[in-house]
């Protein structure tokens, strides 16, 4: 059964496994993440593959989501932004603005972050892990940009866009 729960235990131990894109003594493991995605190539990914793996982690937690749903429009969920249209666009599935302080995010919901790597707009995303007073506690690849996933602790701040809940058992 897919759940956010199991969702949220699945990228905990995908997290620390952790996936990495090609280092400098080391050659790329996201290969599993990529396959999901046909366009896609590790030399394209490299770098940019923390949407990839929000939906790796999703897919094998069982949730029946297509790699391109159709609320998609400027690319696949290979994209920050992409993830954003099909929250905001398929009225199942929960958008919450980060400013929007009734919110408590829970473990399994999505994070999408503003400026934290490039300065742009919904450049980032991981899985939140557990909600504390100030901060969240997130699975998340390609962290700080240096192309290894892991789970860090983050700011409930201006840098966090918006949360996404999926419902559990969801199926497109």
């Amino acid at each position: 059964m897919c759940t956010r729960a199991k969702l949220a235990e699945i990228a905990k131990v995908e997290a620390l496994s952790p996936f990495h894109g090609t280092l400098l003594n080391e050659k790329s493991n996201i290969q599993p993440i990529v396959n999901l995605f046909p366009k896609w190539s590790i030399d394209k990914a490299d770098r940019n593959w923390c949407a990839g793996f929000v939906y790796y982690c999703c897919v094998k937690a069982g949730f029946l989501i297509p790699y391109s749903p159709d609320e998609c429009i400027s690319c696949s969920l290979a994209g920050c932004g992409a993830w954003e249209e099909f929250a905001m666009d398929d009225e199942r599935i929960g958008y919450h603005l980060g400013s929007d302080e009734r919110f408590i995010p829970e473990a399994g919901d999505i994070v999408l972050y503003d400026k934290v790597f490039i300065n742009l707009e919904h450049d980032h995303i991981g899985i939140v892990l557990e909600n504390k007073t100030n901060t969240i506690i997130v699975a998340e690849g390609n962290t700080y940009n240096d192309n290894i996933s892991r789970i860090i602790e983050r700011n409930k701040d201006e840098h966090i866009r918006g949360y996404i809940r999926i419902p559990n058992h969801f199926s497109y």
